[in-house]
């Protein structure tokens, strides 16, 4: 499963950058994350942060460990997270626009390791996608108000 998204933002690269990787900040910009907490030792937003984040979806509250597994900085980054049998990835990317602002992207994959989430899959996948795609799109919503309000 794959999905892509984006949203045109009236706000610079760096100002959307800020918010997409100040991470204790998630909660304040994202309606959709109620909190997050760090798991490692560090700060700021680098390859090998992890944090927890607890989020509603679904209708219904969520609970993930995710990890910064690729970054290039002020551009984009990946994060990584295995649940319910399942390894999830999703890429955030934020470019120029070319009128000042920028474009924020961002794509999404799932891929069923475990028998259950397979037949989950197969069963109700189209489902998934539909409601995780509205998700994604709100979390850019988010972001975008936040960049715009900021600037």
């Amino acid at each position: 499963m794959e999905i892509s998204c984006s949203k045109t933002i009236n706000a610079p690269v760096d100002e959307v950058w800020s918010i997409m990787t100040n991470l204790e900040g998630f909660p304040d910009a994202i309606s959709g994350i109620e909190h997050v907490e760090r798991l490692d030792e560090g700060s700021g937003f680098d390859v090998g942060t992890k944090w927890r984040e607890t989020r509603t979806l679904f209708g219904r509250t969520a609970t993930e460990d995710m990890w910064v597994t690729e970054l290039d900085p002020g551009h984009s980054y990946v994060v990584e997270a295995n649940s319910h049998g399942a390894e999830y990835r999703t890429t955030q990317s934020v470019e120029p626009d070319g009128d000042g602002g920028s474009v924020l992207l961002m794509s999404f994959s799932g891929n069923p390791t475990g028998t259950m989430a397979k037949v989950m899959s197969a069963t109700i996948g189209r489902l998934f996608v539909n409601a995780t795609r509205r998700a994604f799109e709100q979390d850019l919503a988010d972001i975008a108000s936040a960049a715009e309000t900021s600037s």
